[in-house]
């Protein structure tokens, strides 16, 4: 018997790219707790495990500048979350996008943060007086903070987008199996009465 193949481009791209869970026990730093790895339940794509996953993936690529693929995979046992979505989600951060990141963030930051308002309009001034390692400070700071805001925006967003997505492809799955179903009885009535 042949394996089943997954029938659609994205589930098999996903399938191709994804870890397997033999490769995640045996990785050094998930070693003491890789048999917890190795529950079926943590692998299957359900309608909660799946916007779970893609929560906290998209939590931990924004939250921890490295590891974020550990940290996701950690966060994922004690959620039931679908460990290897959340570890593949994690790479929407990467070396390629990290400065669009770091600019996005320092703006989302300074924009919750609002700090000239909140000075009155003097912040740029109190650090150029500081010198230069305060302004890096500062500029640190808001980032940093703004990563926080992403992570807990883009994983709220996430969870609401992927439980979204999982019950319309579910839906038209279903619309088309029934589908199938009342031509293949329209067949056999026709076989029947002919």
């Amino acid at each position: 018997m042949t394996a089943r193949r997954p029938k659609d481009w994205l589930a098999r791209n996903l399938a191709q790219r994804m870890p397997t869970r033999e490769e995640m026990a045996e990785n050094r730093f998930l070693r003491p707790i890789a048999h917890r790895f190795l529950s079926p339940e943590l692998w299957r794509f359900t309608r909660r495990s799946v916007p779970r996953g893609v929560a906290l993936g998209l939590f931990a690529a924004f939250i921890v500048p490295l590891g974020q693929i550990f940290l996701a995979a950690f966060l994922a046992l004690p959620a039931r979350a679908n460990v290897p979505l959340a570890a593949i989600v994690t790479f929407v951060t990467n070396p390629f996008t990290l400065p669009f990141w770091l600019v996005f963030a320092n703006r989302t930051g300074a924009l919750v943060l609002n700090i000239d308002a909140a000075v009155g309009g003097r912040a740029g001034d109190l650090a150029n007086d500081q010198g230069a390692l305060a302004r890096w400070l500062e500029v640190g700071g808001v980032t940093a903070f703004g990563f926080v805001v992403l992570a807990v925006v883009s994983a709220a967003i996430g969870y609401l987008v992927a439980g979204f997505v999982w019950q319309r492809l579910v839906f038209s799955k279903r619309r088309k199996r029934l589908g199938e179903l009342e031509k293949r009885l329209d067949r056999r009535l026709h076989e029947e009465e002919g």
